[in-house]
Formats: structure tokens, C-alpha cells, sequence
């Protein structure tokens, strides 16, 4: 995820951008066999209008819907390789949006409540955040409770990993937006509020590190599938910066690659994602 730190948030209008995301694997020895789940297809929503999108890999995945309605590809790879890389690309339109409404096949809100092993609780965080915690499901509330992450957990890249749990960045008190976000998702979980993961992308033209992403949406009306987009880590609405991705229950069922291989040894992950706007002539 991030590098630096956050930047402060400049107010900005609709936007299009160009997104390419270029992930390259490198292995000590041949890899005989491997799986991957690739969530790396932005969806048309009310917030962000697909222009163009492709993804290349080296043979040719089966693209399905996964439970939450995200675009997920299988990729299979059943010859000998030692090097592998992963491209996918394309222009999106940003509308700037922070409220989203499910549709009728959704996964129901209440789902959205059980903890899992990255989101699940400590005694310690209960007590820290008690006062912070919503009182009510409105839009400052929750905001409220997003500025009380970021003042007690300080933003510092390299501390953390994928598999580090909310209670494990709590305790270091640091993390990243992902570490952010899984605090975010225990905590309004505990609330009995419904909360998702989402990952995606942000533009930060000064600072093109911090363009791989994460944050939450918060669930303010679960009857009617009412949803609220969170930028913890800015403590902040969602706006023209963000691109969605993909939704789930928190990092691992939302990551944009996942798999499992046989063979291969020592793995070396190189993951390189460049935005920039599209220029109108």
C-alpha cells in the first residue's frame, strides 16, 4: 500500500483518468502449477464510468462475478514458469460520489456485521475507541469515529503487512490505509453498524505512491442497502480521487491478486500502478 504519508485533500472537480497496474512476479525455481483470482475490473457505477479497461496476462483467464458482485478472473497456469507478469489498464471517469445503494441481488448488509480474523476486536481497542464509538448511523458519526483512527493510529508504511490483523496495527499503533481500514470495519462491526472493505485506487498527482488504496463503506440504513464510502485513512468522504475496485468482508476477500502456487521457492513481487489524467485536446 502506501509509502508516505497522506496528503492533504485538495477539493477537485469530476475527473479522467488513465490507470495502468503492472504486477511482475519472479521465482528462485520453476513453478509447476498455480491458481490466481485477479479483482482488477473497476465496475460501471454511480460514481465512476469505465471508458476502456483491459487486463493481460499470459493466458487467457474465465472471468466471473464473485458473491459481492465484483468482477473476478481465474487464472491458471499449468506449464513450468519462472516469471510471470500481470497488466491491467484502461481510462475511468470519476464522478465523485460517497453514497451507493444496493441492488436487489446484493449480499444482504446484516452479513456485513461477523468479524473476521483481520477484523476481529480487542479488548484494548473497545476501550480506546468507546467514547468514538457511533452513536448514531449518520454520515458525522462515522466521520467522527474515521478522525479517531487516524489521530491514534499514525500513518507509517512498512510497519504492517497483508495479513497484519486490526488488533496487531492497533497495538502498534501504525499502519496503512489497509490497517486503517480493517480498525474502521471491527470497530463499526462492534457498533452493530455493517461495514465492507473496498479496495481501489486514489490519485495524488504529486505523489504517485499512494495510488493503490483502501477504505471502507459504512452501512447507514441496512433494510434499504444504504451505503456511505469512507476514506479512513483521510478521514474523509470519498470523492473524484477514488476508483473502486472491489468490495468484501476485508483485504483478503477483496485483494486485487490472490493465489496459490506449488513450486517456485523464493518469491519476488514487484507491483508498479501509474494514474494520470487524461488530457482533452
Amino acid at each position: 500500500m502506501h509509502t508516505s504519508s497522506p496528503l492533504p485533500l485538495p477539493k477537485m472537480k469530476s475527473m479522467h483518468l488513465q490507470i495502468e497496474h503492472h504486477t511482475e512476479y519472479q521465482y528462485d525455481n520453476p513453478v509447476r502449477y498455480s491458481i490466481q483470482e485477479l479483482r482488477l475490473s473497476p465496475l460501471d457505477n454511480k460514481g465512476q464510468t469505465i471508458v476502456k479497461w483491459q487486463i493481460q496476462s499470459p493466458v487467457k483467464a474465465k472471468s466471473t462475478q464473485d458473491t459481492f458482485g465484483n468482477t473476478c478472473q481465474t487464472l491458471v497456469l499449468d506449464t513450468p514458469y519462472k516469471s510471470m507478469s500481470i497488466t491491467a489498464k484502461g481510462e475511468v471517469k470519476s464522478h465523485g460520489c460517497y453514497e451507493y445503494q444496493d441492488d436487489t441481488h446484493a449480499v444482504s448488509p446484516y452479513y456485513l456485521l461477523q468479524p473476521t480474523t483481520l477484523t476481529q476486536i480487542s479488548e484494548p481497542m473497545q476501550s480506546y475507541f468507546e467514547s468514538a464509538l457511533p452513536k448514531k448511523r449518520d454520515i458525522d458519526s462515522v466521520l467522527a469515529l474515521a478522525d479517531a483512527i487516524r489521530a491514534g493510529i499514525r500513518y507509517q508504511a512498512g510497519v504492517t503487512t497483508f495479513a497484519t490483523t486490526a488488533a496487531q496495527s492497533f497495538a502498534m499503533q501504525t499502519g496503512v490505509c489497509q490497517d486503517h481500514s480493517h480498525i474502521m470495519l471491527s470497530l463499526c462491526r462492534f457498533a452493530n453498524i455493517p461495514a465492507r472493505y473496498v479496495s481501489g485506487y486514489f490519485f495524488a498527482e504529486e505523489s504517485p505512491n499512494l495510488a493503490s488504496h483502501a477504505w471502507v463503506d459504512v452501512c447507514l440504513d441496512a433494510d434499504q442497502g444504504r451505503w456511505i464510502s469512507i476514506d479512513v485513512t483521510h478521514a474523509c468522504l470519498t470523492d473524484q480521487r477514488h476508483i473502486r475496485l472491489a468490495i468484501g468482508r476485508d483485504y483478503y476477500s477483496a485483494a486485487p491478486i490472490k493465489g496459490i502456487r506449488s513450486g517456485g521457492g523464493q518469491e519476488e513481487l514487484r507491483a508498479r500502478i501509474a494514474i494520470q489524467q487524461v488530457k482533452v485536446l
